[in-house]
Formats: C-alpha cells, sequence, structure tokens
C-alpha cells in the first residue's frame, strides 16, 4: 500500500492480493514448493499472476446494456477503473477484479487492458497524454513528491529537485575486501519523456567513485536511500576525523603479493568522509602513529616486525590515552561534514573551491543573501582600508580589538544552501559589565498560558527575526573584512551592532528589548524578569509577555495592538506572528470544547526519528516506561563503548526535555536512569530505550488548562489553637511590594508521596510533588533525597517538608504576577502518621534528625496558609513521579491528567476532592 499510494479503505483487497501471491510463490518451510503444489500436487500456473499489479490503472469494456454506460460509438465502450485482485470464484483465470472510478464498486472483468500513456483513451480521460510535469512560473525544474494517500495531515517526504541531485556525494556499499569509497552524482541519464509525469522509477543517474574511471548507473530511488544514510551517520553524532580509526589490516606482505603497496602492513582506514581504503601502515604511521599504536596494542601487535616502531608510544596506559585523545581533537579541526548529500565547506575559500568543483554558485548566493542581511541592519562601520606593516593593523581604531568572524554553512532537507555570519567571541576580552541574558523558565510560561485562558486572554507568538541585530554592543572590537565582503575586502570594519558570537551579545539584545517593552509600559515581574506584565486599560486583569531569548508568548485582550507596536515603532521584524501555534517545542491547540492543550507531541515524533535514525528501528511498544521493582543501580551488565555512551547520553537528554515539556509520566523513569550518563551500561540503554517504548505507545500526552477551580468546602476545616506552641501566632508573611491582585481566583493544590530505598546501593529515597493551579497540572518534581532515611516517616516527612518549600514559592511567584489566591492551599500525602503530627499541635516528635523538616511543615499548617490532609496511595497522583509504577493502578489517574480531551473537570474534581481526611484522631472520608 505504501508503494501503490492506495487509499486506506484497500486494505482488505490488499490482503487477498497478497495471500493468492503467497499461495502461488516457494516456501522454505514446504521445502521449496509453493502452498498450492502441496496441497493439489501439481506446479501452479503464475501466467496470469503476471498481467497487472496491484492498483495499476486500467481500461475494461462495458456492454452497452449496462447502466450508464450509453451506446459506442455515441459513448466509448472502456471505462476507468484500478486493477485490485484476481476474481478467484468468477469466470476464468485471466478475469479480475476492478475498482471503479465513477462508482467505486467492485466489478469482475476480463476485457482489461492496462491504462498507459502510449495507448490513452481520451474519451474516458482526457487529461491522459495531455498533463504535464507540475512547474513553476518561473523555472521549468521538475519536481519528484513521495507517494501518499491525499488524506489532510499525512506526512509529506522533502520535495527534491531531480536536477538538484547532480552534484551530491554519497557512500556506496564496503567491496567485498572491506574498502568503501564515496561516489558523486555526475548526471541525469535521461530526461522525463514530455507525456509522462515525473516519478521516482523513471529516473536514474550516472555517478562514479573515487578512485575509478568507470561510470556506473543507479536508480533515484536507491540513490535516496544512500543520502538518507549519510546524513543519518551525521546526526548521530559522528563526527568524521582526517582519518577516524582503524579497523583491520593485511599481512606480513610481500613485494610479490598482489596487495602489496611498500609496506610489510596494510591497515584498513575509515577516512572522514565515509570512505574505508586499504593503505601501507608506513604511511599512516607516519602521519599519525598514536592512533596506529592504540590499534597495534588492541590486536597484540607491538612485538611484530613493521609494529615494533610504535611500542615507544605506549610506555604507559594513561600516556597512551592522553595521547590518542590530543590526537583525536587535531583531527577534528580538520574534519569533512556531509549533510544531505553535500559537502559542507569550513570557510569561504572552500564554499568557492566547491562552486567551482561542482559549476554552481550556491554557497556564494548564501553567502551574498546573508551578508546583505547583515549590512541592512548597519552592522558594521568601514574604517577604510586596512594598512599593514609586519602582521599588524597600522590605522586600527584606538582602543579596539581585532577579532575575526567566519561563516557557518548549512544545508537544509530540501537542499537549500545557508551561511550564517557569526564572530569569534572567545578572542575577546572578557566584559567587565554582565554578560547574563535570562529566558523565561517553561514552568513559569506555563503559568502564562493559563493566566492567559484564566482571565480569558488572547495568546499570541511571535518570533523577533535576526534579534541581536536590533541591539547595538557595547564591545570595542573590529575586523579586517575577508574575500566574502566583495569591494570591502581589506576594510577594516567596527562591530556597531551586537552580532552572534559576541560574549556580550545576548546581555544586549536583553537591554534593547528592556527599554522597548518599559516604553511600551510593561513591567518585568519580579517573581521572573523575563515576563513582562501590565495592567489592560479596562482595569480588570493584566496582560503579559514571556520573553524566551527572541520569541515572544503575548496574552493579551489585544495582543495584535502589542505586534502592531513592536513593527511599526520599533521596526521589529516579527514572524509567525498571530494566535499562538507552536512556541518552544510544544503545539497549542485546542479540544472539540474548547480547552486548551501543550501538546509535546511533534517532539515526542522527533525523538521516536532520533531513535530510528540510531538504531534502524522503531522503539518497542512497552508499559509501563519501566517495570515495578526494576533497580538499574544493581545492573552489572557490560559497559558501554563511546558510540554507545553518545547514544545513551543522546535518549536521556531528549527524555529530560520532554519531561519538561510536559510528559511527567516518565520523570521517574528518566531521573533514575539519568545519574549513569557519565558511565552507562548496556543494560542502561535498554531501560532508556524502553522508555521510548513506552512514549511510542502513548505519544498523545499533554497538559491541559482547565481552569475552574476544585471545591473543598467539603473537608473538614482543621481548627486548632497554635497560639501556646513554640510558632505562637505565626502567619504567612506577604511580600509588601506585590501588585494589585487582579482577575480571577486560584486555588493551589500540592501531592507529595516519597519512595524509600529507591536506591539500594545508597539508601536514598525519591521526594514527588505534583503542583496544580485550579485543575491545571502546572510543575512537577521528582528527585533522590540528599539524606539516607532509615524508615518510610522520615523519607516522607523530608518529602513534605519539599513539597512546603515548593508551595510557599509558587504563592509569592502568583502574588508577583499578580493574580488573587486563595488564603489556603492544599497539600496531600499518603503517609497518615506524618500528617498527624504536622497538623496537630500537641504531637511530638521522637526522631530528632527530622527536627527541620518536622518544624518547617508545622509552621506552615500553624500560619494557616497551608491545609495537609491525608490521601490514599491508590488515589494520589504524585505516586507516579515517586516510584516506578505499575500501569493498571496508575493508569486511571494518569489519564484524567494527560489523556483525556476535553473539560473532565469533574473527574479532576473527584480525584483533587475523593480523599480519606485524618483531622486529629478522627477520620473521615469526604467526596
Amino acid at each position: 500500500m505504501n508503494l501503490t499510494g492506495c487509499p486506506a479503505f484497500c486494505w482488505l483487497l490488499c490482503l487477498q492480493y497478497v495471500c493468492v501471491l503467497l499461495n502461488h510463490v516457494s516456501s522454505p518451510a514446504l521445502g521449496g514448493i509453493t502452498p498450492l503444489q502441496a496441497l493439489n500436487g501439481v506446479p501452479p500456473d503464475i501466467s496470469f499472476i503476471l498481467q497487472f499489479a496491484f492498483w495499476d490503472k486500467v481500461y475494461y469494456r462495458v456492454d452497452n446494456d449496462e447502466p450508464h454506460s450509453g451506446s459506442f460509438p455515441s459513448s466509448s465502450n472502456e471505462k476507468l477503473g484500478r486493477w485490485v485482485g484476481f476474481a478467484t470464484n468468477v469466470g476464468d483465470s485471466y478475469t479480475w477484479k476492478i475498482l471503479t472510478d465513477d462508482t467505486n464498486q467492485i466489478i469482475y472483468r476480463s476485457a482489461v487492458r492496462r491504462a498507459d500513456t502510449t495507448t490513452p483513451n481520451l474519451r474516458v480521460d482526457p487529461s491522459a497524454g495531455e498533463t504535464r510535469p507540475t512547474r513553476s512560473s518561473e523555472s521549468d525544474t521538475i519536481f519528484i513528491c513521495s507517494k501518499s494517500d491525499s488524506a489532510e495531515g499525512s506526512p509529506q517526504m522533502p520535495t527534491i529537485s531531480v536536477d538538484d541531485l547532480v552534484g551530491r556525494t554519497f557512500l556506496c556499499q564496503p567491496e567485498e575486501n572491506g574498502e568503501r569509497f564515496r561516489a558523486r552524482i555526475i548526471k541525469r541519464v535521461i530526461d522525463l519523456d514530455k507525456e509522462n509525469q515525473a516519478r521516482e522509477d523513471n529516473i536514474q543517474y550516472i555517478y562514479r567513485k573515487d578512485k575509478s574511471t568507470a561510470d556506473e548507473l543507479i536508480s533515484y530511488n536507491q540513490l535516496m536511500e544512500y543520502i538518507q544514510q549519510d546524513e543519518q551517520a551525521q546526526t548521530q553524532g559522528d563526527s568524521l576525523f582526517k582519518f577516524r580509526d582503524i579497523s583491520a589490516h593485511q599481512g606480513p606482505l610481500i613485494p610479490t603479493d598482489p596487495h602489496y603497496r611498500g609496506s610489510k602492513y596494510n591497515v584498513l582506514v575509515e577516512w572522514e568522509t565515509g570512505e574505508t581504503t586499504y593503505e601501507p601502515l608506513s604511511v599512516i604511521a607516519n602521519d599519525d602513529p598514536i592512533t596506529c599504536a592504540v590499534y597495534a596494542k588492541k590486536n597484540g601487535l607491538l612485538d611484530e616486525p613493521g609494529w615494533k616502531h610504535l611500542k615507544r608510544y605506549v610506555k604507559t596506559s594513561k600516556r597512551l590515552i592522553r595521547a590518542a585523545k590530543q590526537s583525536r581533537i587535531k583531527q577534528t579541526r580538520h574534519s569533512i561534514k556531509y549533510q544531505f548529500g553535500y559537502q559542507i565547506p569550513r570557510d569561504y575559500k572552500e564554499a568557492v573551491e566547491l562552486d567551482n568543483k561542482h559549476g554552481s554558485t550556491k554557497w556564494q548566493d548564501a553567502t551574498e543573501l546573508e551578508l546583505q542581511q547583515i549590512f541592512s541592519y548597519e552592522t558594521f562601520k568601514d574604517f577604510g582600508k586596512a594598512q599593514w606593516t609586519n602582521g599588524k593593523v597600522d590605522n586600527a581604531p584606538q582602543g579596539y580589538q581585532k577579532i575575526r568572524v567566519h561563516l557557518a554553512f548549512a544545508v537544509k532537507h530540501d537542499g537549500r544552501h545557508k551561511a550564517r555570519l557569526v564572530a569569534d567571541g572567545h578572542l575577546t576580552k572578557e566584559p567587565v559589565e554582565s554578560i547574563y541574558s535570562g529566558v523565561v523558565s517553561i514552568r513559569n510560561l506555563r503559568i502564562t498560558v493559563f493566566l492567559a485562558e484564566l482571565n480569558s486572554l488572547e495568546l499570541w507568538g511571535a518570533d523577533i527575526g535576526n534579534a541581536y541585530l536590533e541591539a547595538l554592543t557595547g564591545e570595542k572590537i573590529y575586523i579586517v573584512a575577508g574575500p566574502e565582503f566583495k569591494e570591502l575586502e581589506g576594510h577594516i570594519l567596527i562591530m556597531h551592532k551586537a552580532l552572534y558570537g559576541l560574549k556580550s551579545s545576548g546581555a544586549r539584545w536583553h537591554d534593547r528589548l528592556f527599554d522597548v517593552l518599559t516604553e511600551m509600559g510593561f513591567t518585568p515581574s519580579k517573581a521572573d524578569p523575563d515576563i513582562w506584565m501590565r495592567k489592560y486599560s479596562d482595569g480588570t486583569c493584566y496582560e503579559y509577555i514571556a520573553v524566551y531569548v527572541d520569541d515572544l508568548a503575548i496574552a493579551s485582550k489585544d495582543p495584535a495592538a502589542i505586534c502592531q507596536t513592536l513593527k511599526e515603532k520599533y521596526k521589529f521584524k516579527l514572524k509567525g506572528d498571530g494566535p499562538i501555534d507552536f512556541h518552544l517545542g510544544c503545539h497549542y491547540r485546542r479540544d472539540p470544547d474548547g480547552t486548551l492543550i501543550s501538546d509535546p507531541r511533534k517532539y515526542v515524533e522527533k525523538m521516536m526519528e532520533t531513535y530510528e535514525r540510531i538504531f534502524s528501528s522503531k522503539p518497542k511498544k512497552a508499559k509501563p516506561p519501566l517495570p515495578p521493582g526494576d533497580h538499574p543501580e544493581l545492573d552489572e551488565s557490560e559497559l558501554l563503548d563511546d558510540i554507545g555512551t553518545q547514544h545513551f547520553q543522546t535518549l536521556i537528554g531528549q527524555l529530560q526535555w520532554v519531561v519538561t515539556l510536559g510528559r511527567f509520566d516518565v520523570f521517574v523513569a528518566t531521573m533514575t536512569l539519568s545519574r549513569y550518563r557519565a558511565a552507562p551500561r548496556k543494560g542502561h540503554l535498554e531501560r532508556a530505550k524502553r522508555i521510548y517504548g513506552y512514549l511510542h505507545l502513548h505519544p498523545d500526552g499533554a497538559i491541559r488548562f482547565r481552569t475552574a477551580e476544585p471545591d473543598y468546602s467539603s473537608l473538614p476545616e482543621q481548627m486548632f489553637d497554635w497560639t501556646r506552641t513554640i510558632y505562637g501566632n505565626a502567619r504567612e508573611l506577604i511580600p509588601e511590594d506585590c501588585p494589585e491582585p487582579l482577575g480571577h481566583y486560584v486555588t493551589l493544590t500540592h501531592f507529595k508521596d516519597a519512595n524509600l530505598m529507591h536506591d539500594l546501593v545508597t539508601g536514598r529515597s525519591v521526594t514527588a510533588v505534583l503542583h496544580f493551579m485550579n485543575g491545571t497540572p502546572i510543575d512537577w518534581y521528582s528527585k533522590r533525597q540528599s539524606t539516607v532515611e532509615t524508615a518510610t516517616f522520615g523519607s516522607e516527612f523530608v518529602s513534605a517538608r519539599t513539597a512546603v518549600d515548593q508551595a510557599l514559592e509558587f504563592r509569592h511567584t502568583l502574588r508577583y504576577l499578580g493574580v488573587p489566591i486563595r488564603n489556603k492551599s492544599y497539600l496531600f500525602g499518603d503517609n497518615k502518621s506524618v500528617v498527624t503530627n504536622a497538623t496537630l499541635p500537641h504531637s511530638i516528635l521522637s526522631k530528632r534528625h527530622h527536627l527541620l523538616s518536622y518544624h518547617r511543615v508545622r509552621e506552615a499548617v500553624a500560619a494557616g496558609w497551608l491545609a495537609f490532609y491525608w490521601k490514599e496511595s491508590k488515589t494520589n497522583p504524585a505516586d507516579i513521579l515517586s516510584k516506578l509504577w505499575d500501569f493498571t493502578t496508575v493508569w486511571p489517574m494518569l489519564k484524567m491528567l494527560l489523556f483525556w480531551r476535553g473539560d473532565v473537570q469533574g473527574a479532576i474534581k473527584n480525584m483533587q476532592n475523593d480523599i480519606t481526611c485524618t483531622v486529629g484522631s478522627d477520620t473521615t472520608h469526604t467526596t
């Protein structure tokens, strides 16, 4: 179905077609005979199978007495359809199933012919033989797209010009002796027939391998597979060295040996381009003796003739390892990189050489476009032609430091060449002033989105193009223009704007945006200086702008007016300004009932693509992320090699980010494995792959912003007199500089849990806290405790203290954002002893080493801003964050939090309110 592009409803027809084929082909399980021969004892006839392929476009004959057929010659005696299989129970062997184009019905016909372009029926299909490949209005380039269903939202492969493949390179398959060569596409073999549409299987190319004079043919599909494999090697993090490694050797050899090349031994070298060739040991050892010495020691060759001279490099293991690392670092500077089949130049000189080699100007055009944008922002000031004496600039501006700039090159998936001018900021002196530039935290971004929903504000996103170039630089630096600057080559160019790469560019852009937003009436919040707030004109609420470098999330009743001001008054070049769609890794959309969703599914899909690039297969579906009772700290499997470690670190890095984006259901599993990033084992890698399998099975978990407040009125009031305790008249300290609270109220709910002896080696427990704003999970925490507790009581009190600290910080954050919050925050835990000791004034602490946690929690309860209740473990959502959970136990809670669509506020309320509450020595159940 993928190869033919047939629609999904044809799956049964396709399955029946495949069954017929399998019955007519030999089977190893039957000793090489076909299933029909095993059944009937006679080899079957396969001639009828060869007539058509599934989903072929065909003409079938119609009779004059058929409905709507008309009569010949007034109407055609043929109609258009699709060949979809064999009529096994109708007619003879040459009777087929046809899916009609006009009625979409299955009929049986034996008078059928292929609807090719050589003999088209123009009465049935007027477009046949007349259509041309789609061409743009500006060029005659023919484009090829992958076949797919026409359903909206189906994935499309990148569009690539067939002529644009000429000049690209790819790695060929290894030769029989292990050598591997890179080949270059020379030209397209044939032009497309004007009567044919552009199809992949109609196109072939001539290519030539390095060190070869013979030309060979390759099809479009094969070529794209090679280019994709080439790109996968790059994206997996393989840095290609001048020569990367030695993997095998030949010898000892004598001069008469056909493989002899002037040395007793040849070594199989893996080159920077991915090629592998046998080269004389004497040549390679002269160029890089360290890599040869490492190979010789590993294979026990240091005492063999031809290898003995390498012994001096391996006197000690530490010295050898250090030398090997230095050798690889040295080679990295000379690495060659390929992207999508194109060699990436390391500098402008090499870019020109590659253009000349390929007969194009793509890299030079990309450079010219980048410099046009740079000069449009007046990034440099021309100080005139540089005058040199003994390698120094005589007429350099006084007090300015000379640095360099370089061009960073890249190729996009569709073949577009890109260039970016970057300053070599590492050459500059450390600025005296601060160069720090912050960004809004993902948690506070979620709070901003929640407040927009809570107060019925519009939520827009915008990206400020070339943001750094909007700001002036404070550094006194200049460059001498290179050949890429054309007519300005050799001129002294003083840096006027904050070019990318300078140490202070981020801070200067932050200053520029500070001045702009301040002038517009916004002030930075004391809770997060990268959330800007302004009282709306009607005084009913605040509007907010959350800033992440050059990405803006705007919550306002009129965000269009804010964007218009930024563009017209301050001349910012905004891109993608409009209702927020995709921001910082999350797609924002709404359920059918209007509930806003922050959905990291696109990032999850990217994770699956990374997994497939690394392991060449999709992850095996699994649930839960890690099995209950699993202890990675007890794993004694083999340590991973460098490549395996790199793969493990890639997986863990992506898992940590997807947790930040909202998938807290894999938090505890990711946290458990993250500590092994420095020296992971094979078992740890398999566990990380299992977490990917869980995300592959459940990719659509998302945060839904449900703003209705939970109703805790049925909970028993904790009315106790704390005045005669050490806490006296404790009260919550409310900052006096908070802005006036405006908008709708927020109730904060917190769930906490602990898992004793989560780590059996160190004995450390895990603290887990899940925070809610009204019905929305807004933040999550899962971390090993810093102390070792010997009993559940201790670990649960430590987690309660952490939850109290975070709850208090939440209250301060919301107050500084001008949010009205309820007098009490609600904390729920599933350890009754801890709740009792924390909420009863007369309780006594028997274990003095819990003193700080004990008093921290009790003071919050005594101050009246925290209500602490007991909740059964099976309904405590913090369990998701504290331990490796059983899927069937946790799924009822998890699906409400991350997977149920729409406003399921009733279910959320039940989860929050279905609590067995402990008050003193009395226990009551309330719903």
